[in-house]
């Protein structure tokens, strides 16, 4: 009788694992210009993704790892990063007096979070935390194309489905139901090149830029790479060389 109850269990297990597994939608397969040994950054992209982000993206989710001085990696010159600093206001301590105060960024400084703790995220956003999104592209399966497809799945609910109070339905978001609201919406940000600015336009630079800021030594890291299979190469032809010159002494 127990082994029967077990069966049933582990059946019944099953069976759920198998329908939230077959509810699951692939996200949508794009390439994207860091992929590959030879893939690189698009710079132009990651600075009008930089700009999504800024412009959208930081006023509910925070970057813990990135500085201002770290986009000097993604084109930005330091004058350019010093003047965006300067529009931010972070609190440092201490004054003469041992008291907190206000100043303006600078490069050192981190980008500022757009909620001072999680008790105020969660307030401002029905009770849902926003997801850090430093690595967010590195730690979500399918990497940049699940983000891309979250930023550009929203759609109406099929008839007779119905969420949570206050969610919306994307079919590449586990469960189908998200707290997001659809971020992107047509010409939300202008950008300085003139760059039309579709949602799928900005959901592909946002996403590079999330790419970068998960992996901005990626580029290095392939170049150390080439440079050392190149140097494996060489040393193995030389030992091949070597090996075959002392072999031809004793036929």
């Amino acid at each position: 009788m127990r082994r029967a109850v077990v069966l049933v269990v582990l059946m019944a297990f099953v069976w759920a694992v198998q329908g939230e597994a077959a509810e699951v939608t692939e996200p949508v397969e794009r390439e994207w210009p860091q992929e590959g040994v030879f893939g690189t950054y698009d710079r132009a992209a990651l600075q009008r993704g930089f700009l999504v982000f800024k412009e959208v993206c930081a006023v509910c989710h925070a970057v813990k790892y990135l500085r201002f001085r770290d986009l000097a990696g993604i084109g930005f010159p330091d004058e350019e990063i010093k003047a965006l600093a300067r529009q931010y206001t972070v609190t440092d301590c201490c004054d003469d007096a041992g008291e907190p105060f206000e100043r303006p960024a600078i490069p050192a400084d981190p980008f500022p979070k757009p909620f001072p703790n999680e008790q105020a995220a969660r307030a401002a956003n029905n009770g849902a935390l926003p997801t850090d999104l430093s690595l967010i592209v590195k730690s979500r399966e399918g990497h940049e194309n699940y983000v891309y497809s979250i930023l550009t799945g929203y759609l109406d609910p099929p008839a007779g489905e119905e969420g949570p109070e206050g969610a919306y339905y994307n079919p590449y978001f586990p469960g189908h139901w998200i707290a997001m609201p659809p971020p992107l919406s047509e010409g939300i940000v202008e950008y300085p090149d003139g760059t039309p600015a579709t949602v799928e336009q900005m959901a592909s630079d946002v996403t590079q830029f999330l790419a970068w800021l998960a992996e901005p030594t990626m580029e290095e890291r392939k170049r150390l790479g080439l440079r050392f299979f190149l140097f494996m190469l060489v040393v193995t032809g030389i030992f091949y060389a070597y090996k075959r010159r002392i072999w031809s002494r004793l036929r």
